[in-house]
């Protein structure tokens, strides 16, 4: 119920309550019973109100708003955060606890590159919410998101290849942030210019090879002997890979 709702049951409250005041004072009433009447109805609509704040800050979420459940690749990936933070996702973000119990596994891995990353999710984590849903039938958790996903018709987030066609295959939506990350990619085209840093050599005599902001490979012809170096270049050509795109420049005059 919204505050404009809440707003009209006082409203009515202290109108009934004056209403009777009002027949008692002209003798209508008696005075005490009218008096009893009154604050019972004051007490009843108040407790209306009351019962519908409680309602509205226990579903926070917007109207018409979809769920998408993440599972932990995206979690430890990070980039969720800031994603959701732009407002650009339409859904209200839910972390199933069973998600949770394997964050927190990885988390506490006798490895420290994978406790650092469970790490890095459980601080991703903070600014979601959990939900204790589960699904008792299923041991494995990619399964155990598909069916909860599907129960709610809800999306899944995920970053992990095996889970994205095994949900698709089942009819559950999936968003990738890789596939998002792909298509943000600025379109570079022949003849534009732009500044790359040379970080190694590349396959064919006198190449260097830098690398975008965004993790694009950029191949510069004659800049082997300029590693470390940031240069101005000239796109001249992309390729498309199974990996992404890549592109080819030389050396700005």
């Amino acid at each position: 119920m919204s505050a404009r709702s809440v707003r009209w049951l006082v409203r009515a409250a202290a109108v009934a309550a004056a209403v009777l005041l009002a027949a008692a004072a002209t003798n209508a009433l008696p005075l005490v019973p009218a008096l009893a009447l009154g604050l019972a109805l004051a007490v009843l609509f108040a407790g209306e109100a009351w019962l519908a704040v409680v309602a509205g800050a226990a579903r926070p979420r917007r109207a018409g708003a979809r769920q998408a459940l993440l599972d932990t690749s995206v979690l430890i990936d990070g980039r969720i955060q800031e994603v959701a933070e732009s407002g650009f996702l339409a859904f209200d973000l839910v972390v199933p606890e069973f998600v949770l119990r394997e964050l927190q596994h990885v988390a506490d891995s006798a490895d420290a590159g994978r406790r650092a990353r469970g790490r890095r999710g459980l601080d991703v984590l903070q600014a979601l919410s959990v939900v204790p849903d589960d699904v008792p039938a299923e041991r494995e958790v990619d399964q155990k998101l598909v069916v909860l996903a599907r129960t709610l018709k809800a999306a899944l987030l995920t970053n992990d290849f095996n889970l994205n066609k095994v949900a698709a295959i089942q009819g559950v939506p999936v968003l990738n942030v890789n596939d998002l990350a792909r298509s943000l990619r600025p379109a570079w085209l022949p003849g534009d210019a732009l500044q790359v840093t040379i970080v190694k050599e590349g396959r064919e005599a006198g190449q260097g090879v830098g690398y975008l902001e965004d993790g694009t490979m950029v191949v510069v012809d004659q800049a082997r002997d300029l590693l470390g170096e940031t240069v101005e270049i000239v796109v001249t050509s992309a390729l498309q890979t199974a990996a992404g795109k890549m592109f080819f420049a030389k050396r700005a005059v």
